[in-house]
């Protein structure tokens, strides 16, 4: 397998698949391919499996894409700006990322699930009590929002992360939440009450354009009474804390201050 990594904001990844060779991708991530790929969608496990993935934000089913005739090509494109990276792992090797990082993988890679171990991180931290896990042999394309940061955290050490800035880690970061501190910090510093806060030792990988942020801004600039309402609970919702309880909560109030 060999592949190329095209563009800038909106990049491709096109993989070139010798006779016999296939990756695998969720729906709705392939953007072309030739003639000598074969597609084969499936549950990738039984229903069990697709239950887990639908559960961790991702699709139901995964389609195999074979080179079947020969060696042939398969490309794919993220649905939003952001960075497209190539990770090898190597076996038993992990990854946990947000649910919508995934792009494609090697067949030797397992696409699987992982809670939150913090009852806070699921509520506040930003990224949902359910992440996605993938796990090696093989090389994994993950796709990024916005330009993409590395970091390595020493043991012990910590980082305060806004919502939505996490993009993966490795499984040896926990994470957790902090309150801001300060009354004016609560009130008027536009950052919420919480932050997600993720502790090394290991590597962790921000994003500087979370999808949340893209959509909010564009809801802006959208003339409906609709999308003026959705733009007042999301503005709440920050107030109150990133992830699903941040969402509720601001989704109620938003459609109570909507309807006066």
């Amino acid at each position: 397998m060999q592949y190329d990594i095209s563009g800038t904001v909106m990049q491709t990844l096109s993989i070139a698949l010798a006779s016999g060779e296939s990756v695998f991708a969720q729906t709705h991530g392939m953007a072309w391919m030739s003639d000598e790929i074969a597609m084969d969608t499936h549950t990738g496990g039984g229903m069990l499996a697709g239950l887990k993935r639908a559960f961790g934000g991702g699709s139901f089913f995964i389609t195999d894409y074979t080179a079947a005739k020969g060696s042939g090509e398969v490309a794919f494109a993220p649905r939003f700006p952001g960075q497209i990276i190539a990770m090898k792992l190597g076996s038993g090797q992990s990854l946990v990322c947000r649910k919508e990082t995934f792009l494609c993988a090697e067949r030797g890679v397992t696409l699987d699930i992982v809670l939150q171990q913090r009852l806070g991180a699921g509520f506040f931290a930003g990224e949902g009590f359910i992440l996605q896990k993938v796990t090696g042999p093989g090389t994994v394309f993950l796709d990024l929002s916005g330009e993409v940061i590395e970091k390595t955290l020493r043991n012990g050490e910590r980082l305060r992360v806004h919502a939505g800035h996490i993009g993966m880690q490795e499984p040896t970061v926990s994470t957790d939440i902090s309150v801001v501190g300060g009354f004016r910090n609560m009130i008027f510093g536009g950052e919420g009450l919480f932050l997600a806060t993720l502790t090394g030792p290991g590597k962790i990988w921000l994003q500087s354009m979370p999808v949340v942020n893209l959509a909010e801004e564009i809801a802006r600039y959208l003339p409906s009474e609709k999308a003026v309402d959705a733009g007042a609970g999301a503005g709440i919702g920050k107030l109150v804390g990133g992830g699903a309880a941040g969402a509720a909560i601001g989704g109620i109030l938003g459609g109570l201050l909507g309807n006066e």
